[in-house]
């Protein structure tokens, strides 16, 4: 009976960002656990790609998340032909890295645009469908920066800040209609975003002397927390943020 509270099947759930990394990984793990999938990219051919690494077949919904009117337009027409959305993933994200004081004006513009207002647009226009339903899951991807700082991420660190507060708010706002909204918050992770970093044997030295588990994540890693927070084992498990960094925030 417990094993059937992490069941996904006859869910359907929109991941976006899902065509590398994170994003990649989270869908296939909620596909393993019985879900439907709908992808979301910027590049169509690259998440074409991607779906072709299913199983079972995936359905794809390419828009910008970062455009409000798209994002509603979208959603609003994927549930009036393929109907709801069970779960939304919220991973779409960018980084960007330099000194604060001589960060890009047009760079700090397109983290907020990316990390933060896509978490908005796509959330609110998600949401709109669950509230009518009386039932959803929506997980943000936040970060171990929602709590932390390092040099030369400073803008990236205020996004993440605020993907965790707007969970909390979305909690606050949402619960009463019946959704449960939370974060994943990942440590350092080997990913694509993370490229210029792994590639750093200076970097990677200081990061598992700083990890308490001593090494850079896997992303299959982060799968077991996404499953529990889209399931029905976690229907009182609102404005959480889940840190999945082995134990980097709780260490000094």
């Amino acid at each position: 009976m417990s094993l059937a509270l992490f069941d996904l099947k006859g869910r359907r759930a929109l991941v976006t960002g899902s065509s590398q990394g994170i994003g990649f990984a989270l869908a296939k793990g909620m596909a393993d656990a019985g879900a439907d999938l709908v992808l979301n990219g910027r590049d169509p051919a690259k998440l074409a790609e991607a779906a072709k690494q299913f199983s079972k077949p995936v359905q794809v919904l390419n828009f910008d998340v970062t455009d409000h009117g798209a994002a509603r337009e979208a959603i609003d027409r994927f549930e009036a032909e393929h109907g709801a959305i069970d779960v939304l993933v919220n991973n779409a994200g960018m980084q960007h890295r330099g000194p604060l004081e001589d960060f890009p004006e047009d760079a700090f513009e397109r983290l907020l645009k990316t990390n933060i207002s896509s978490v908005f647009h796509v959330g609110q226009a998600v949401a709109r469908h669950m509230i009518k339903r009386g039932r959803g899951k929506i997980i943000n991807i936040a970060s171990v920066q929602t709590a932390l700082a390092r040099p030369s991420i400073a803008p990236y660190t205020a996004t993440k800040g605020a993907v965790g507060n707007l969970t909390k708010g979305m909690a606050t706002d949402w619960a009463k209609y019946g959704l449960q909204c939370n974060a994943i918050a990942p440590g350092y992770f080997d990913t694509p975003l993370n490229a210029a970093l792994v590639s750093d044997p200076a970097f990677t030295s200081w990061l598992e002397k700083r990890t308490p588990a001593g090494r850079w994540g896997k992303v299959e890693e982060l799968v077991g927390a996404c499953i529990f927070l889209a399931s029905d084992a976690s229907t009182f498990v609102n404005g959480h943020i889940l840190y999945v960094d082995g134990g980097i925030t709780v260490s000094l």
